[in-house]
């Protein structure tokens, strides 16, 4: 989910759900200990729960990131072992670790050692001619064996020969029952499935059969209304989400204290475009937002002009 789940995506999903466990894009160590800080790794306080994803493979600078990151908030501390860019593989993390336990290991035992954070992770069921049944409970015992006691599986292979990170999305086939078999595996465990979930029922469905939890990441984002509003309810057992104008009132102050601070309206306003999918007016809204957002001194009066298009064509 890079350049997806930024502080302002979170805090927009946020307004739908309550319980939802919140995941930043992704952040390299070395980037959180020499960058901007403020910039790679604030947030609002209503995001809690929020959870920052780390990239690395060095068990200093992940230690040393992990540490900063306590210190900023965070609720848990993620080591991404699932990501497969060609930028990734060249600086040795994300997916191309599934071939290297031992060094994950270390990494995660440096990490807990730094903080009191908890710190979880988040990997493929293996990588290009590795059999998943053989090396992910491998990886899971070594990995889980250094204190780490919550993984969240991505139910596909990564293939970092001969496909893209778009390709490697969608083609490499999913393997939920091998998810659930790992956690019959390690009942200790917390085990989270990932990968091609697209609605609360089949996300259910999978709990249902035996996962702990079930992480969403572009249906999220592409139709936010129709994951987010119910999930308190559906998943959680907690209160029925707002309605989907209110969601759009929630978010004016923060728009309005964004733009006094010098931001944009697009820069919140592009991961609003979704709201109102499969809703009548949902075209003209994200064509008022997409085309009027970036103007410059953008505000309020692109929301309202957005709402009485989507208005007007539902009437």
């Amino acid at each position: 989910m890079m350049d997806w789940t930024d502080r302002h995506c979170r805090y927009f999903h946020r307004q739908m759900s309550r319980a939802a466990l919140l995941y930043t894009e992704m952040v390299t160590a070395p980037a959180v200990i020499h960058g901007d800080r403020d910039r790679l790794l604030g947030f609002d306080a209503a995001e809690h729960p929020v959870a920052l994803q780390l990239g690395g493979s060095d068990p200093s600078e992940l230690a040393e990131a992990t540490r900063i990151a306590a210190d900023f908030g965070y609720d848990e501390v993620n080591l991404n072992v699932g990501c497969p860019s060609d930028r990734v593989q060249s600086g040795c993390f994300g997916a191309v670790l599934m071939e290297r336990p031992d060094l994950v290991a270390e990494c995660v035992a440096a990490m807990i050692a730094a903080a009191s954070v908890e710190v979880t992770v988040k990997c493929r069921i293996g990588v290009d001619d590795q059999i998943p049944e053989e090396v992910l409970p491998r990886f899971l015992e070594k990995v889980s064996g250094a204190g780490v006691s919550r993984f969240a599986i991505h139910a596909r292979k990564a293939w970092l020969q001969g496909l893209s990170p778009k390709e490697n999305r969608d083609v490499p086939p999913l393997d939920y029952p091998l998810v659930v078999a790992m956690k019959r595996a390690f009942p200790h465990l917390h085990v989270s499935v990932n990968g091609g979930i697209t609605s609360l029922d089949q996300a259910g469905a999978l709990l249902a059969g035996g996962v702990d939890g079930v992480m969403i990441g572009r249906a999220a984002y592409h139709e936010p209304f129709d994951i987010l509003a119910d999930a308190d309810a559906t998943i959680f057992g907690g209160a029925p989400g707002p309605e989907r104008i209110e969601v759009v009132d929630r978010m004016r102050p923060y728009i309005d204290r964004h733009l006094a601070l010098g931001g944009r309206l697009h820069q919140i306003t592009r991961h609003m475009l979704g709201l109102f999918h499969g809703q009548p007016g949902a075209r003209a809204w994200r064509r008022v937002l997409s085309e009027q957002a970036n103007r410059p001194g953008a505000g309020q009066d692109v929301i309202d002009a957005a709402l009485a298009s989507l208005r007007g064509l539902a009437a």
